[in-house]
């Protein structure tokens, strides 16, 4: 069996995406973190921004300069929306789109038997299957993907173009990989998808994301569900209700924002503005006080001033948020945004950026100390820290340095005792 090393680029659904190609191969591959020991590589690319196109190409090259015999893999966005970029690199052997996805197995097999017949001659590979469990290596934690593409029209946004029109697996589909996930062990699945508020909406008979997470918690056994990113409008009173009153769902959801000037996010073709971004936070953090909210951020935006952007920071502050995602804009060909005027300089977009950050860091400093003393609920996680600690994750999001022993994989009731810029350390109760 030949080794595999997978380098993920870009966002959650990328992982799964990675992750079911690693099951897909599981029969013929076994994943290794070393890109030496590796006779196959793969490189799942994001396209988000152009600074996401240059870090597929860097990571490309030095995959090739880690193992010059393997096979190297490019797929993922990036591959989607310029294919012949990645193929007139002399580092790639095979560049997968979207539709090639489903046979991905298939053709890297192909190809792997060329390139490696002795290794591949004990008929190992005769086990691969598409319907094999995606392999997330040593992780605690998995992800599903629920729902692809998107049918927004964001104007600075090349992924509807790249992941295509929205589209859910059905009810059935995921309970069914919901519990084949639960069976080999997984305690916490995070479903995913590029905008999972939309699930159900193209089924017959029409479903939504409520009823789907009603179907999963259904499911006996002690484990708990984590939503991605769920679109302001999206957030639901039948939704907010769901996680409010259901144990097993994460109490944290991370809710793109973009912006807290609403010319700007008119300019952006997003389809709320401040005022019903205010309205979703509050009323989460009425109904589910211990919450943890974060959003995602775009500094930099075609035609945002300084005024605009300090609306976006007294915006922040003024609501209950504690995690922030900060990206800069990108100029992305094709779309609406990259011919807008009030193209910003990039000192100016690096500073805001900054700031932004800085802003963010209070936010979570504040938000865990006043987490201190509280009674949490933790999933301990796979490995340790350098200096030894053991990793455990609260269900409202928070990243906790465990001082103590507990089992891996369990969840365990723990206190915070101390909160420094960067960590969170608690102890067993």
């Amino acid at each position: 069996m030949i080794g595999l090393h997978i380098t993920t680029q870009g966002c959650k659904l990328n992982q799964f995406d990675s992750a079911e190609l690693a099951g897909a191969l599981g029969g013929a591959a076994r994943l290794v973190a070393d890109p030496a020991a590796a006779a196959l590589i793969i490189v799942n690319t994001c396209t988000v921004t152009a600074a996401a196109d240059s870090d597929a190409r860097q990571a490309i090259r030095r995959r090739r300069r880690e193992s010059p015999a393997a096979l190297i893999v490019a797929t993922g966005c990036y591959a989607e929306r310029s294919p012949e970029a990645l193929r007139a690199m002399p580092e790639v052997d095979i560049v997968l789109t979207r539709d090639e996805r489903t046979r991905a197995a298939e053709i890297i097999l192909a190809r792997l038997r060329e390139r490696f017949p002795a290794e591949m001659a004990d008929g190992c590979a005769e086990r691969v299957t598409a319907e094999s469990l995606p392999d997330f290596g040593e992780r605690t934690r998995a992800y599903l993907r629920v729902q692809e593409g998107c049918d927004l029209r964001c104007s600075y946004c090349v992924i509807p173009a790249v992941r295509g029109a929205s589209r859910s697996l059905s009810l059935d589909g995921v309970e069914a990989r919901f519990k084949a996930l639960l069976a080999a062990g997984y305690r916490e699945i995070v479903l995913t998808g590029v905008n999972t508020g939309d699930y159900g909406k193209d089924l017959d008979p029409g479903s939504d994301l409520t009823e789907l997470l009603a179907r999963l918690t259904g499911v006996p056994g002690d484990f708990r569900v984590r939503l991605n990113s769920v679109e302001p409008l999206c957030v639901t009173g039948a939704l907010v209700d769901m996680i409010a009153g259901q144990p097993k769902i994460a109490r944290h959801l991370q809710i793109p924002l973009q912006s807290g000037s609403d010319a700007t996010l008119g300019a952006m073709r997003r389809n709320y503005r401040t005022r019903h971004y205010a309205s979703v936070l509050r009323s989460l953090r009425s109904r589910i006080p211990e919450i943890g909210l974060g959003a995602d951020v775009i500094v930099g935006f075609p035609g945002e001033g300084e005024s605009e952007f300090r609306q976006t920071v007294e915006f922040i502050r003024s609501v209950p948020l504690n995690y922030l995602h900060v990206f800069s804009y990108s100029r992305r060909p094709g779309t609406p945004a990259s011919a807008l005027p009030g193209q910003i300089a990039p000192p100016a977009v690096a500073e805001r950026s900054r700031t932004l950050r800085e802003l963010g860091r209070e936010l979570s400093s504040s938000f865990r100390r006043g987490q201190a003393g509280v009674p949490h609920r933790a999933l301990v996680l796979g490995g340790r820290r350098a200096d030894g600690r053991l990793r455990a994750l609260t269900s409202n999001f928070i990243d906790l340095s465990i001082d103590g022993a507990l089992p891996e994989n369990e969840f365990a009731d723990v206190r915070i005792t101390q909160v420094t810029g960067t960590e969170t350390v608690a102890i067993p109760c």
